[in-house]
């Protein structure tokens, strides 16, 4: 990796900001409430990658990939064939959850660094050079403590980026509320923050 490499998002807003992209090995926290793109901001920037020859990984926990696919077709930046190729990998992270016996609510430490090495396997077998988890705060729920929270957040952003791999963390948050996670920690493992505010109708 060339020090100050920038990875090009695909998102104008952000690139221009960013003169260029956000920095490659990064990982950033996408906050924002329900319904504010989060989900269609992080897909786009996996296929903004995957249309320059970089393979992508995108964990689901919120939404059956059924409706996941549903909802992003509609959009044109999406473009199917790239998931048919292998290019962009969309896994639904419940049925691993399952498999591993871990579809429970309450997660030891243990079952925590079962499931950091799983994603780890995932992300190396797969050459992965951007990726997302789709929302952090749902595998947070599981778990449970701060310091779990934050050990697990951490050794994967480290991961990531000795693999120079670009990650997004959704993080779910209650509409209209200056804050970034529901816990409170996730920002501060995380290198940079892209805000998704709410719009006001009326």
């Amino acid at each position: 990796m060339v020090v100050g490499e920038k990875c090009e998002t695909g998102i104008k807003e952000i690139d221009v900001q960013m003169e260029g992209g956000i920095p490659v090995g990064s990982t950033v926290l996408v906050a924002g409430s329900s319904g504010s793109g989060k989900t269609t901001l992080c897909m786009q920037f996996l296929m903004h990658g995957a249309k320059k020859g970089e393979k992508s990984v995108f964990f689901t926990i919120t939404e059956p990939l059924f409706k996941l696919l549903g909802n992003l077709e509609k959009f044109e930046f999406f473009d199917k064939s790239l998931v048919d190729n292998g290019m962009v990998t969309i896994i639904d992270l419940r049925i691993i959850f399952e498999r591993m016996g871990l579809d429970t609510e309450d997660y030891t430490v243990e079952d925590a660094s079962a499931l950091l090495d799983v994603l780890k396997d995932i992300a190396k077998e797969l050459d992965a050079k951007r990726l997302v988890i789709d929302s952090i705060t749902a595998l947070c729920y599981r778990l449970k403590s701060d310091e779990m929270i934050r050990d697990f957040i951490f050794k994967l952003g480290t991961f990531l980026a000795a693999m120079e791999c670009t990650t997004f963390l959704t993080s779910e948050i209650p509409p209209r509320k200056f804050k970034y996670s529901k816990n409170d920690i996730e920002e501060f493992i995380s290198d940079g923050i892209i805000f998704l505010g709410d719009i006001e109708r009326g």
